[in-house]
Parts: structure tokens; C-alpha cells; sequence
């Protein structure tokens, strides 16, 4: 992966992060740089799942890895607030 690669990877998990923490319904208590974090690794996860069906070179947008990214960016943020509520007191 180049560093123009790498440096595309951030700036999308950071709008993925954004994008999956929308989805999810109510208020999340966790930090907006957790939320950056977790959009990180799920646009290089399902940027790598996608590849590995497939679906990762599509003509037009990838709908697909998309969709992807911002459900296991969702699914992260789900999680990062389960356990940060839970220590909460």
C-alpha cells in the first residue's frame, strides 16, 4: 500500500466512523476520536473483505464495500459503547 493509499484509508474511516456512528439510533457516550478509530479499522476491514469476495473493484461508487464498511463501523461503535458503559459507575 502506498502512502497516498494509507492516507485515502484515514480521511474515508474518518467519514465512515462518522457515517456508522449516524446509524446507530440514541446518543453514544464514547469520544469522537474512538469513533475516528473504530471508522479506520472498519474501512480497512471491509475494504479487505470486499476484496475478498470481489466486490471491491465495481465501475461507479462500490455500493457494496460501502455498505460494508459503514456496518462494521457501526457494529464497532455498538461495541466501544457496551463496554464503556459498562465501566462506567
Amino acid at each position: 500500500m502506498e502512502i497516498t493509499g494509507i492516507f485515502t484509508a484515514i480521511i474515508v474511516g474518518l467519514i465512515i466512523g462518522a457515517l456508522g456512528r449516524l446509524v446507530l439510533p440514541g446518543k453514544q457516550k464514547i469520544g469522537f476520536w474512538l469513533t475516528l478509530l473504530i471508522g479506520v479499522v472498519a474501512a480497512l476491514i471491509g475494504t479487505f473483505i470486499a476484496a475478498a469476495f470481489g466486490v471491491a473493484k465495481t465501475p461507479g461508487v462500490d455500493w457494496i464495500e460501502l455498505i460494508l464498511q459503514v456496518a462494521l463501523a457501526a457494529g464497532g461503535v455498538a461495541i466501544a459503547e457496551g463496554v464503556m458503559r459498562g465501566r462506567r459507575p
